[in-house]
């Protein structure tokens, strides 16, 4: 996987936009105004993305490149390094783990509208 394909997988996606709030190098993918996934677009080393907090120990426990999120909620972030361990289908999965995750929190109102623009 490369920048382009992890961009155009998130961006495809209802309501998302992309920022760079921090510096020049993290971009940030938001849905509705609300952060789920960040990454460093010149390293592309790893992708910090939300998890539900059970889950985050589980894959923690499981993987190797799983970590706590780096400079995020530890409870509520996993940091996924691309060290090739894992498989795009999984990283891709987590990503929509985290778009969903964060779709769950939003008003009722907008969470129909996502869910029925999915």
């Amino acid at each position: 996987m490369n920048i382009e394909e992890f961009r155009n997988f998130c961006i495809q996606k209802y309501g998302v936009t992309e920022e760079f709030p921090f510096d020049e190098n993290t971009l940030v993918f938001k849905v509705v105004g609300k952060m789920f996934a960040l990454i460093d677009v010149d390293l592309f080393e790893s992708v910090n993305l939300k998890c539900d907090p059970e889950q985050a120990i589980k894959l923690r426990e499981k993987h190797e490149a799983v970590k706590p999120g780096y400079h995020m909620n530890k409870k509520h972030w996993n940091t996924i390094e691309f060290d090739g361990s894992l498989s795009n289908k999984e990283i891709f999965h987590w990503v929509n783990h985290s778009y969903d995750l964060v779709v769950s929190k939003l008003s009722k109102k907008i969470r129909e509208e996502v869910n029925q623009n999915k």
